[in-house]
């Protein structure tokens, strides 16, 4: 089936339409450089396709679901020094998108790279998304290819809703679901010996207990 590269290269209107692309990247550009003057430490806010997406504040069980799993994935890394977990505010930026994810994480040869005052940053080995219903639709759609796009080698999305993870693993620049459960263990394939009970997530209890194993197995 042709694409919309091979229709637009046998296109006798090519050089218009290109005329036409390179206008409307070249006005998009001009609103990145403005969205990186303005934007602030206070804010969370993203530039997807050409425009700034400000994020209002989430729900209680949103916000849990994202500190649980933060909780539990920087105290694995940093027990086994596997390089860095940052949470909201790091902004990660792609060819032509910035986003903010709810949680990144970096292997230890990238994030040895980094400096103090950085504030724009590569892609990421694993990005965490926490559903909500703004969010939702770009988490699934525009997120979803643009994160494996730039290789993304692992991309979970949280439903605190349903208490549900999906986990996506990287192949061919597309995502295979992996796993979509609400028990059992979730073990990454982008953080080395990383696995926790599913639940752990949500559940205060199991969240302790998860930290605690964590803990108990750093290495001498």
């Amino acid at each position: 089936m042709p694409t919309i590269i091979d229709q637009l290269l046998h296109s006798p209107r090519l050089p218009a339409y290109l005329a036409q692309m390179n206008a409307v990247l070249s006005e998009e550009q001009q609103r990145r450089e403005q969205f990186y003057e303005q934007m602030t430490e206070q804010e969370k806010v993203e530039f997807i396709n050409g425009a700034t997406v400000v994020h209002s504040p989430v729900k209680l069980e949103h916000a849990e679901a994202s500190e649980n799993l933060l909780m539990l994935l920087k105290a694995y890394v940093h027990v086994h020094d596997l390089g860095s977990v940052f949470h909201e505010k790091i902004l990660i930026t792609l060819i032509r998108n910035d986003y903010e994810p709810d949680i990144c994480y970096f292997r230890a040869e990238v994030a040895a790279q980094f400096v103090p005052d950085q504030m724009r940053f590569p892609t990421p080995d694993l990005i965490v998304e926490v559903l909500s219903p703004s969010t939702e639709e770009r988490d699934r759609g525009v997120k979803f290819e643009d994160y494996a796009a730039h290789g993304v080698a692992e991309y979970w999305l949280i439903a605190p809703t349903t208490r549900t993870v999906e986990q996506y693993t990287l192949a061919d620049e597309r995502y295979t679901l992996l796993t979509k459960a609400r028990s059992g263990t979730l073990s990454s394939s982008a953080v080395p010996g990383f696995e926790i009970p599913i639940a752990a997530i949500f559940d205060r209890d199991l969240l302790m207990s998860a930290l605690r194993g964590i803990v108990a197995a750093r290495p001498e």
